[in-house]
């Protein structure tokens, strides 16, 4: 057993190996899943009475290792909770979706038990997705290790995301490693040369023709002209200490930045996330001191439109939303907003609320089932719902009709997300994030790197704000044109191109993974059916 506990625990180290953001060794990608499938392949053959079991936990081990160490800067958005209430907090990101991983496994092998490798191995696949689609899905979600992520720093090779977004990647990343493990299994049995190559010639295919087809879409692919001159500023401003400093500082150095690379006939702005720290009555916004100021500044651009953070609320006569909490005075009731405000010279205002929370530390994991536990967090000095919502995605209009994706942080990570932006007349992506809680680990280069797919799946600019960096300007074509350094005071300025046509995925979305959960729940029925079937012919004996 410790050998298939080994093999567990490699097959987690090459997967960590080839994740973002490690250049050049994103190849094994298509090898790191196969020591994990020998492994469940080995408990299967042995004569142990507890395979489930033993199957669960030891690819949880190996799934826990590549999650713990692709993510560990998780830890450093914590710790200054302390470090003794940081780490079991964290344990919840690190183990769950291993958890959830191993389960898929589990799945596998119940329905292994009640038919052929084969289907197995097909039916994995979709256990695998159905996974992947509830963790972007649920109270809980977090999509950061969907498999097909890991080409985020090798976005060459796949250009086709633009029909099947990320889950495409998963699907490629699967097909190779269980051919790879038929290759395997094939020497190990002795069978046949014939069906040893066909089962290389699969694997052959499986590899180069979407990788051929990338390539040659890459260096194809051209953009239609329609530019637009942007701005986005990075004032590095210490997310700990941020709201120590008085808003219209704040703002002033934001404004420096923006003039410092302006031009005359500049569209667009952007500002990072909270980069207004102050909490704001949204429908007051527009008397505010905070707003006068942005005013000034824009109104020396003639086309000039601002998108940038800010932190809102809004005050209800009763409890509208599950998130709304009741005010200290009478009988009001409030939400908190992470909130993207699009601002322009005709002085009309645009909101959009931050949808795709982060659990727990934006949001209460089941709100509506545990609203009943809202008095518990008051009396605690917690918070009582979290961040507030809205449940579409948005776009900004300017005056001129240019559609912008207000993107805010997390949700970068939601491809059918943006793309339902993009849907309803979004010509380029702009996110504005604070990834400064991460410190200089590779969490920031990830979730750069992962703002590349977006990129690739709507063929839309993205021009990315971030108050720490990595600010940054990426093509249609997903390649980073521009970017800022870590941790510094910066502004950068692209021409970009402006897209009204649909990739299939963007009219389509997440079609894919849909479809895979349909089908898992179909395997689930069916081992759920064999086993009571197979037990009513025991009875019968």
């Amino acid at each position: 057993m410790r050998k298939n506990l080994l093999l567990a625990i490699f097959s987690g180290l090459l997967l960590w190996i080839a994740w973002p953001p490690t250049s050049y060794n994103t190849f094994l990608l298509f090898v790191g899943l196969v020591p994990m499938l020998i492994t469940i392949e080995n408990i299967i053959e042995s004569g142990v009475k507890t395979k489930g079991k033993l199957i669960f936990g030891t690819t949880f081990t190996g799934f826990f290792i590549w999650n713990s160490l692709s993510i560990y800067w998780v830890y450093n958005s914590l710790k200054t909770i302390g470090p003794l209430i940081a780490v079991p907090i964290t344990l919840i990101p690190y183990a769950l979706g291993p958890l959830l991983m191993a389960g898929a496994c589990w799945l596998y092998f119940r329905f292994r038990m009640v038919t052929s490798r084969g289907w197995g191995l097909a039916a994995l696949v979709c256990f695998w997705i159905g996974y992947e689609y509830l963790h972007q899905t649920w109270d809980l979600n977090f999509p950061w290790m969907t498999l097909g992520n890991g080409f985020a720093v090798s976005h060459k090779w796949i250009q086709w995301y633009e029909y099947t977004g990320v889950y495409g990647g998963t699907v490629w990343i699967w097909l190779c490693n269980i051919c790879l493990f038929l290759l395997y299994t094939s020497l190990r049995e002795a069978k046949s040369k014939a069906y040893q190559i066909k089962v290389v010639a699969a694997f052959a295919a499986i590899l180069i023709f979407p990788l051929a087809f990338s390539l040659s879409r890459y260096y194809s692919y051209k953009e239609q002209e329609s530019p637009s001159k942007v701005v986005v500023a990075q004032p590095n401003i210490d997310p700990y200490t941020k709201y120590n400093i008085p808003v219209y500082q704040e703002i002033n150095t934001l404004t420096q930045l923006s003039d410092s690379l302006a031009q005359a006939d500049t569209e667009y702005f952007i500002w990072p996330e909270t980069a207004i720290t102050q909490d704001i009555n949204e429908e007051q916004f527009g008397k505010s001191p905070q707003y006068q100021q942005i005013k000034q500044f824009i109104s020396k651009y003639k086309n000039a439109n601002l998108i940038t953070g800010i932190s809102t609320y809004k005050i209800y006569n009763d409890a509208q939303t599950v998130t709304a909490r009741s005010m200290s005075e009478g009988n009001q009731y409030y939400d908190m907003f992470n909130t993207a405000v699009h601002v322009e010279n005709s002085g009309k205002l645009q909101f959009y609320h931050k949808s795709k929370l982060v659990p727990g530390a934006e949001a209460l994991p089941f709100g509506s089932a545990l609203s009943f536990l809202k008095p518990v967090f008051a009396h605690l000095g917690g918070a009582t719902g979290g961040y507030g919502s809205q449940p579409e995605a948005d776009v900004f209009y300017s005056q001129s009709g240019i559609g912008a994706d207000p993107v805010i942080c997390y949700e970068t990570i939601w491809g059918d997300w943006v793309a339902q932006s993009v849907r309803k007349g979004a010509q380029f992506i702009a996110i504005i994030t604070n990834d400064g809680w991460w410190e200089n680990t590779s969490g920031k280069d990830q979730h750069l790197d992962y703002a590349k797919l977006r990129a690739i799946e709507n063929r839309r600019w993205v021009c990315r704000s971030a108050n720490t960096g990595i600010s940054a300007f990426i093509n249609q074509r997903g390649d980073v044109v521009q970017q800022s350094g870590w941790w510094v005071r910066a502004a950068l300025k692209q021409e970009i191109n402006l897209n009204s046509d649909l990739t299939f995925y963007t009219r389509h979305g997440d079609y894919l993974p849909v479809t895979g959960c349909a089908l898992a729940l179909l395997g689930v029925i069916w081992i759920v059916f064999r086993r009571f079937k197979q037990g009513k012919a025991l009875k019968s004996v």
